[in-house]
């Protein structure tokens, strides 16, 4: 007897962003395989009767290898168990949810989807910070700042360092300095504004404002740490809640 597994989007933390598909998904689960990032008011939702397996990871610290987490969905579903992958927000970016669906599907278990807002558009919102802004920035780029086993992180910063596109870069905290300087070396100017946002929607969320030549600088010393994203573009000079010097002292207290 087989089951099925539902890759779901958690969304960034904030459980009022959940959408109605991946709650109705979650409430018929009979085991929830979540990560670290999904937040305690979301597993809150999980039904009581369901097994939760934990697989989350941290940086450079992987406790349940990926090969391993597909084997863990395998099982269950063929125990005939419906299976809730619960992941922070969308498990198609940046989520692997692509990947464990190809497993799934090439071992002959159904998988469905249920997207969720992503990190940037869950900090987007709210910061007040718009991604795309007319005659500001015309479009959008979602790029990763670690590639898989540490290995070198080779973006095309000619690419990349386009004044009209708003850059979110995501799990970019130990490279935050080298992205700097590769956009910064195909031009793109060390004044260039950068919002820093850890936890985003949630209620320890912290927010820093730099810019592109002091970000490396401005984030060692407030001690960032993962899930940070950081916003880089015009678009962050409209964020004007508060001044820039107290943002930064607020993050730092918070480091």
């Amino acid at each position: 007897m087989s089951g099925k597994v539902f890759l779901i989007g958690a969304g960034p933390g904030d459980p009022d962003l959940l959408t109605l598909r991946a709650l109705k998904m979650l409430e018929e689960a009979d085991v929830v395989v979540y990560d670290r990032l999904v937040s305690d008011e979301i597993m809150a939702l999980c039904p009581k009767r369901a097994a939760l397996i934990p697989v989350g990871k941290c940086p450079k610290n992987h406790p349940v290898p990926q090969d391993r987490i597909n084997e863990i969905l395998l099982e269950q579903a063929s125990q005939g168990h419906t299976v809730a992958r619960l992941k922070g927000g969308d498990p198609m970016i940046f989520g692997r949810g692509s990947e464990e669906a190809l497993y799934l599907t090439g071992h002959g278990v159904s998988v469905e989807y249920a997207p969720g807002i992503t990190a940037a558009q869950g900090a987007s919102c709210s910061t007040g910070v718009p991604l795309t802004h007319r005659g500001i920035a015309t479009s959008v780029q979602y790029v990763t700042g670690h590639r898989q086993a540490d290995k070198i992180l080779d973006l095309d910063w000619k690419r990349l360092a386009d004044p009209d596109t708003t850059l979110v870069v995501y799990m970019g905290v130990a490279n935050i300095g080298q992205i700097a300087m590769g956009l910064m070396t195909e031009g793109l100017p060390a004044g260039t504004p950068v919002m820093a946002i850890s936890k985003a929607t949630s209620a320890e969320e912290r927010r820093m404002i730099s810019t592109l030549g002091s970000i490396a600088q401005d984030a060692r010393e407030a001690a960032l740490k993962p899930p940070t994203l950081f916003i880089i573009g015009q678009v962050v000079s409209l964020y004007s809640e508060q001044p820039v010097a107290e943002l930064v002292a607020q993050a730092k207290a918070h480091g």
